[in-house]
């Protein structure tokens, strides 16, 4: 695994690991691993620092994410023709919010549109599943046509899914690498778990993932797992791991917000000096 040649993302993700990415190399020292797999791929922040040498799956559960990154990999010049039609301001967004398009490159546009011109870049649906997120008031370059070839060349050897983290283990062979990034359901160390987030990845998701990850060590592969800093989610995931305490930096605001560091926990199978 290398992170020699970062690809910054051009999507504005909640939980993205940019900062996890100067750490990789530190922690997994590995450079002989085969595919690459990636089940809860967001912004894609991780798969865009590496170099897999090999093929790369790729999935999450949010299917228009993992629309959007197959148009960019077939033809991203269509996704910015499209993309340049669209104005930032306020009237605009809101109308081109309620447009259902079906072609799949003003899907794409319209998706990335929605993510740099929005809220703090939020994805968030209502119950009857339209985008609800409110316009953002920022003034920014919407894509950069040379990102976005960059990025269709990473995308060579990579085969998309959309569904469940548990599809992973359709390919997962010896000697791969999985990274795991799931929803955090708790709030670390001292609040318990999140009641908004439960639909999104609950408890007795995090058991599942747990399976999930004993059947890819049983395949003989790897896998890189992180999560918050919680004790029900040390209990789950530290038997039989190597662990290590990470920070990061702390984005929250607001006025009763709290700023600085906040640890994060990494599990895996790879060996390694726990030593400085």
């Amino acid at each position: 695994m290398s992170v020699d040649h970062p690809i910054n993302p051009f999507l504005r993700w909640a939980g993205g690991k940019r900062w996890l990415r100067k750490h990789l190399n530190a922690i997994i020292k590995i450079d002989n691993y085969d595919n690459y797999h990636e089940p809860f791929l967001g912004g894609a922040s991780i798969f865009l620092s590496l170099i897999p040498k090999n093929v790369s799956y790729l999935s999450d559960c949010n299917s228009e994410l993992i629309d959007t990154f197959k148009s960019i990999k077939e033809d991203p010049l269509k996704v910015i023709e499209e993309l340049s039609k669209f104005k930032n301001n306020k009237q605009d967004y809101y109308l081109i919010r309620e447009i259902k398009f079906k072609n799949p490159w003003k899907k794409a546009a319209q998706f990335i549109y929605l993510n740099q011109t929005s809220f703090n870049g939020l994805y968030r649906v209502n119950l009857k599943g339209n985008y609800n997120v409110p316009y953002g008031y920022r003034k920014c370059k919407i894509y950069d046509q040379n990102q976005f070839l960059t990025i269709q060349k990473r995308f060579e050897n990579v085969i998309f899914q959309s569904g469940d983290f548990e599809l992973v283990l359709e390919n997962i062979k010896e000697n791969d690498i999985v990274f795991l990034d799931p929803p955090y359901v708790v709030s670390h160390y001292k609040n318990g778990f999140i009641k908004y987030n439960k639909k999104l990845f609950s408890l007795s998701d995090q058991y599942r993932l747990k399976d999930v990850i004993s059947s890819i060590c049983k395949v003989g592969a790897f896998y890189v797992l992180t999560n918050a800093a919680h004790k029900t989610i040390f209990e789950i995931f530290s038997k039989d791991s190597n662990f290590i305490e990470l920070y990061r930096n702390s984005l929250i605001g607001g006025k009763k917000a709290e700023r600085g560091k906040v640890m994060e926990l990494l599990f895996t199978n790879i060996p390694y000096d726990l030593k400085p």
